[in-house]
């Protein structure tokens, strides 16, 4: 059994695809972020770093519990135990390439593009236009290749189509103004609809559904995401 540690964003969405593909037994344990609930010492000991997704694997290695955090080491953890959604040995130099450059670029970009044009508290236009041109660039990285090819690895649809599906997914908030932010991508655009469509990413969009996570961008929310825009409490 996982325990998955999760608030619907776009890193916990590509972990809940990839459990929703694997088949693995999970049970999810709701993380609200806006409440602060990512800075309770319960979860810091999953995750130090504070963030979701963490999972829990009860059946780790040589049987033993294993926690695991961030995206990328959570979907290569689940794809080695389970020996699925790798592609062949060959292919994981490009495999690795490819999920380091979404987990470097496309997330944190588009993670800032969506920031400052939706949460500052200022819109200041040169880091609007620094972030969000960057991930128009990094559209454009992924629009090229998937010109050549029916996923980012080939033929083969691995987790680093899961990894970058987290993040296209929100392409309405990381480039708004447009009716249809992928329109400009074509291939980008096929890609994803494809991906969209799996039955594994309907389930995946549901995940947490019901819970009733909290929605009100207040100041309690603001200090629980942006702790680093304030100061930091001083220990006794």
């Amino acid at each position: 059994m996982i325990e998955f540690y999760f608030h619907p964003a776009p890193n916990p969405a590509k972990v809940a695809l990839m459990l929703e593909e694997t088949g693995l037994e999970y049970e999810l344990r709701p993380v609200d972020t806006k409440k602060g609930e990512q800075h309770f010492n319960a979860f810091l000991k999953v995750n130090p770093n504070g963030k979701v997704p963490a999972i829990v694997d009860r059946a780790g290695p040589d049987g033993k519990e294993a926690r695991v955090f961030d995206s990328s080491a959570i979907l290569l953890y689940l794809a080695e135990k389970t020996g699925m959604f790798l592609g062949a040995a060959t292919d994981r130099p490009e495999l690795l390439s490819w999920l380091f450059f979404i987990s470097s670029g496309v997330g944190p970009f588009s993670g800032q593009s969506v920031h400052f044009q939706h949460a500052a508290p200022e819109k200041l236009p040169y880091a609007i236009n620094r972030f969000r041109r960057e991930a128009e660039r990094h559209y454009r990285v992924l629009d090229d290749q998937f010109a050549r090819r029916q996923y980012l690895i080939g033929e083969t649809y691995t987790i680093a189509d899961m990894s970058a599906w987290g993040w296209i997914a929100r392409a309405a908030f990381v480039l708004p103004g447009a009716d249809d932010p992928l329109a400009p991508f074509i291939n980008l655009k096929r890609w994803f609809t494809e991906i969209d469509a799996r039955p594994a990413a309907i389930r995946a969009r549901t995940v947490g559904i019901g819970y009733g996570f909290k929605q009100e961008m207040d100041e309690v929310a603001r200090r629980a995401l942006f702790p680093s825009n304030y100061p930091i409490p001083q220990r006794a």
